[in-house]
């Protein structure tokens, strides 16, 4: 590979990361960096990735040895340091806040799932907490760790103990963490081993097993304000150190709102978006470099930058599609179908909106109508996005070529019409429940009639108020299709 050895001074070997460190120093490769990414690309082979995951020391050393400023992504290299520069969540941090004394204090933290959206800061507080405390901070990823990963990292935790040391065990979207593997921290959460902090986007009600919420406390996070994600953005903007400043960014407030408002409070993909914009743009004639609209709506996505989940646009997407799939227009419904799809729109939103319009403009012209939207709707939230776009889009084309009618809604209309009006009308006396022998006295149920043994009940018995004798509501079902007939008829 290259190395020759050296005769300098050599770091003593303190637990696996220095000893690694002390490895790498002894060699000289091309770089010293270089040297040491190989030996924990070896080490993780060997130890089933546990040099990525268990000796977080390891990572950090190598990124004090990068060769380049910017080898980590923005989000990574702008982590506040400290709770002064941490944004949002002041119902957590704020003065007083519970996770603020946690962090100041020092003291002895209880185990913690940080349920939130992604990108509002799960991790970082994680950092922040186990700093404070002096405690060992070992980070795993439940999408690439399984229980050997955990009984190594526990076995680690257990000979820090001995030493004094607490570990604080982070496991990142552990909702993905099925039963078993969450029983293998039961043991070492109970004894105080490990404090476990967990991360999850997912309801931990339904993903966290009930013997670990129980010996947990759940910390929600909110999606970051515009506002936060602007300082934030601007932050990293300015930061010579750590951040772009050093590439002369010139960025107008317009588009820093935009792009706060289309990140959707996470802050990590605004970062993402900024600094692949920045990186994209090339310096002018006086090394500054333009960020224009176009090369930020490329850096975010074009249709996250042009979506407004909660604006005018998001509603005049969802009134195309309905009103394309009234007119029957199946290939104009599936366009705006696209067009919500791709551009973010919630599909269980989308979902919701087609079963009202199943039974609002369909109805009984074609009852199968409701049983298509209504398992579209369950299947997309059985097996999520992006595989529920295929029940979502049999759904709109089974809806647009169905026969329409508005007879539900037209019949409803009437009905609530006279209810409205006639609210204090008594039920009929042949109508109501005798259930005591004072109502029968009074004449409750008299001269009601058993339709199943009397068959002249259903013409010859009124089951409306006297005021509403032979009132219609519901009409015979006349659908589009049928105007349609109609309409070349008489021509």
């Amino acid at each position: 590979m290259g190395f020759v050895t050296r005769p300098s001074p050599r770091p003593s070997p303190k637990g696996r990361g220095s000893f690694l460190q002390f490895l790498a120093h002894t060699f000289t490769p091309l770089s010293q960096a270089e040297a040491y990414r190989t030996l924990c690309y070896a080490d993780q082979k060997m130890a089933g990735q546990r040099a990525t995951t268990l000796f977080p020391e390891m990572l950090e050393f190598a990124d004090t040895t990068a060769g380049s400023p910017v080898s980590a992504p923005l989000a990574d290299r702008m982590r506040p340091r400290s709770l002064g520069e941490f944004v949002g969540q002041e119902h957590l941090v704020g003065e007083g806040r519970v996770l603020r004394r946690l962090i100041e204090g020092g003291g002895k933290l209880p185990s913690m799932i940080f349920w939130g959206p992604p990108g509002t800061g799960k991790t970082t507080l994680a950092r922040l907490l186990a700093e404070k405390t002096d405690a060992r901070f070992v980070a795993l990823s439940a999408v690439f760790s399984g229980v050997k990963d955990l009984r190594a990292a526990i076995a680690e935790a257990r000979l820090d103990r001995r030493r004094g040391r607490r570990t604080i065990l982070f496991i990142d979207e552990i909702h993905r963490f099925n039963k078993a593997q969450q029983d293998a921290l039961l043991p070492s959460v109970e004894d105080g081993t490990i404090t476990l902090i967990g991360a999850t986007t997912e309801n931990p009600s339904f993903e966290v097993i009930s013997a670990l919420l129980s010996r947990s406390r759940v910390v929600v996070l909110n999606p970051l304000s515009e506002d936060e994600v602007q300082t934030i953005v601007r932050r990293a903007l300015d930061d010579e150190e750590r951040g772009l400043g050093g590439l002369h960014p010139e960025i107008s407030d317009r588009l820093i709102a935009q792009l706060a408002h289309s990140s959707g409070g996470d802050a990590r993909m605004a970062l993402a978006a900024i600094d692949a914009a920045v990186e994209a743009t090339a310096p002018n004639t006086s090394s500054a470099r333009a960020i224009t609209e176009g090369t930020l709506v490329e850096a975010l996505g074009r249709a996250q930058f042009a979506y407004d989940k909660g604006g005018e646009e998001h509603y005049n997407l969802a009134s195309a599609l309905i009103k394309s799939l009234r007119n029957s227009d199946v290939n104009a419904a599936l366009y705006w179908l696209a067009r919500m799809i791709e551009g973010g729109a919630d599909p269980i939103f989308i979902a919701r909106r087609l079963c009202i319009l199943a039974s609002e403009d369909i109805g009984l012209a074609d009852p199968q109508a409701m049983v298509q939207a209504a398992a579209a709707a369950d299947i997309v939230q059985l097996i999520g996005m992006p595989e529920g776009l295929f029940p979502l889009t049999q759904a709109t084309i089974y809806l647009a070529r169905a026969p329409k009618s508005n007879s539900v809604l037209s019949a409803y209309s009437a009905a609530n019409k006279d209810a409205v009006e006639t609210a204090r009308e008594p039920v009929p006396l042949h109508l109501r429940n005798a259930v005591t022998p004072l109502m029968k006295h009074l004449g409750y149920g008299k001269d009601y009639r058993y339709v199943h043994g009397d068959a002249a009940a259903k013409e010859e018995m009124s089951c409306l108020p006297e005021r509403l004798k032979g009132r219609i509501y519901y009409d015979q079902e006349q659908t589009t299709e049928d105007i349609e007939k109609s309409t070349e008829k008489s021509k």
